[in-house]
Formats: C-alpha cells, structure tokens, sequence
C-alpha cells in the first residue's frame, strides 16, 4: 500500500551518497550513541532545532532489549532535555511495569528529538529529515522488539500511512542495513492519546500482554 511522505526507500535499495552536512551524512558516520548525540546537537538543517531548548536524545537503557520510540518532545521534555518526563511520561512508566519493565530494562526515545512549537505534531518533511538519526539510534541500540507509540512513530518507522487503530496490536519487521537482522515491531496507542481517551486503555493493556508474550518466549 502507498506509504505516503514518509516512506523511506527498502532496505538495501541503492542511493546515492547522501550530501555533507546532511542528516543522513552525519548519522552514517557515527559508530556508537556518544557520537550520534553529538551529531544531532551539531546539525544545522532543521528551523525547528533552533526554538527548541534542547536535544531530547533518549533515556533508560542502551544495552536493553525493548526500545519505545514515541513522537517528539513536550515543553518538560524539552526544558529536561529527556523523554517522556511529563505526564505521558509517568502513564509510560506505568504501562511498562504493568509488563515488568523499567527505564533500566528499556531503552526511550522520539522519532522527532526537538520539541515542535506550541507542541504541535511534527509535519511529514520533519519527520522525513530526522529519519536518518533514528534509523542510526535504532541501529546502535539493536534492540530485540520495538514498542511504537501513536501514530506518528507507527507510520514513520513502519513506513506506512494507516493509522494508529489499523497499525496497533500486531507485529511488523522493521528493518535496516545497520542490523544484524529484522527486529519485531509493535504499535500501540501514545500515552497522551490514552490520558485523553481511558477507554483505549483496555486495547493498549492487550498490546502490552503480546509485548511480554514476545519476551517471554524469547527467554525460553
């Protein structure tokens, strides 16, 4: 089906090299997280890094095996320069111990690193220009599953344009030259999709149960 403006080329497709200064440029050259952050807070090619506070890079655990990737930050995030802080962050927290999880066993980032104005959603060529960071973040973490929080990140890192009610509650491959192999992919509902909305909750608690499920098995 059509991915809309955020598809990204197959993995493995042949590009040509990606121009200097790029976001593209500057993710390939980085081999571990230290230079990848260092990298995002050098470039220059995105209006919205400029009224941002801070980077919003990622929080938890590196050498985890689950990854959350939510949207971008919020005005906490930002002034914290850390994800999921406020009070999505705390709902977050909650989902993950619910499966028994923490930000010691999981690792958190954003697809967007830079808070949009007036927390408004990240548009598709934004999205689009800081896709080459979280490819790489994704990379360099090698997580065994991803968790995928609303909307936004489901179509910017499945590359498909459904939205959160079609993507969530079943398992996608996300892949990469960068990785070792596909790792497994789930979306579910954004917590502040959920603060807004307690009658979503009972699908994200059955979206939960398939991530520890998956877990599970892979300890056995």
């Amino acid at each position: 089906d059509h991915a809309g403006p955020m598809a990204a080329p197959p993995a493995g497709a042949p590009s040509a090299s990606p121009l200097p200064g790029t976001a593209a440029h500057l993710a390939a050259s980085c081999s571990d997280l230290q230079a990848l952050r260092h990298a995002m807070e050098r470039f220059e090619g995105l209006p919205l890094k400029q009224a941002a506070s801070s980077t919003v890079f990622g929080d938890g655990n590196p050498e985890a095996a689950v990854m959350c990737i939510g949207e971008a930050p919020g005005q906490e995030e930002d002034r914290r320069g850390l994800p999921f802080v406020g009070p999505s962050g705390r709902l977050l927290d909650r989902m993950l111990a619910s499966i028994g999880l923490d930000r010691t066993t999981c690792y958190i980032s954003n697809v967007v690193p830079w808070r949009p104005p007036a927390n408004r959603k990240p548009t598709p060529d934004e999205v689009a220009v800081c896709m080459p960071f979280l490819t790489r973040h994704i990379e360099l973490v090698d997580p065994q599953v991803l968790i995928l929080l609303g909307g936004a990140a489901a179509a910017a890192v499945l590359a498909k344009a459904d939205g959160i009610n079609r993507l969530r509650g079943r398992w996608f491959e996300f892949n990469s030259p960068g990785l070792p192999r596909p790792v497994p992919a789930l979306a579910t509902f954004h917590p502040a999709y959920l603060l807004r909305t307690p009658e979503a909750k009972r699908d994200a608690w059955r979206d939960l149960l398939m991530i520890k499920r998956r877990m599970d098995a892979a300890r056995h």
